[in-house]
């Protein structure tokens, strides 16, 4: 962990499509288990956002995207999955960016050993379900400070920037389905292979 530093907020403070490509090369870690990956693809929403849990207004489910950036906003999906987003912008504007894929840094055994031993490199990080379940991330850890020293999942910085960042159509989202709101570390061979929509309710990334 040498070299890094907690994110600072003033850095997720704007709206999620401007905060999203920063991110990008940004370190998710969990050091009590001496666990890190790198992220390389993020997806915005905002409540603006016809795909976006917040569109609809604000909910018990969907509060603390209405609150303070740098908390983690963890939500369920199809039944089994669990997939994190890092909330931004001003407190009481819905918004927040899903982490949709990584690389790993560090603990490697630990994240394989969550994923099991017959996942392919390529999707070991891939996608925001496979990333929240090789970290360990569910929804105990929905809401928590991902910029508090003390917290079991952190967000950190160790001065890589990316070469060069592309941007998209966003992954497996039907509405507003053609918003570039989706930014990747360009080149890199770990990011998500594009798909339109899988099923018509789908939304935030799901």
């Amino acid at each position: 962990m040498t070299g890094r530093r907690l994110l600072d907020r003033s850095v997720l403070q704007g709206d999620s499509p401007v905060v999203a490509p920063r991110l990008l090369g940004t370190i998710l870690e969990r050091p009590e288990e001496g666990t890190a990956v790198r992220i390389i693809e993020v997806e915005a929403y905002d409540e603006d956002d016809p795909a976006s849990h917040t569109f609809r207004g604000r909910t018990p489910r969907n509060a603390v995207m209405f609150g303070a950036a740098g908390h983690a906003y963890v939500y369920f999906t199809y039944g089994m999955h669990w997939c994190m987003n890092v909330v931004t912008g001003p407190d009481g504007h819905g918004q927040a960016v899903l982490l949709r894929a990584a690389e790993i840094v560090d603990g490697e055994a630990v994240l394989r050993a969550r994923r099991g031993d017959r996942v392919r490199d390529r999707d070991l990080l891939r996608g925001p379900a496979r990333l929240a379940s090789a970290l360990g991330i569910d929804g105990a850890m929905g809401g928590v400070d991902l910029l508090d020293p003390a917290s079991p999942v952190r967000l950190a910085r160790d001065g890589y920037e990316p070469p060069a960042v592309a941007t998209g159509p966003r992954v497996g989202v039907r509405l507003a389905a053609d918003r570039p709101w989706r930014f990747w570390i360009d080149g890199h061979p770990l990011v998500s292979r594009y798909v339109r929509h899988r099923r018509a309710d789908e939304s935030n990334g799901d």
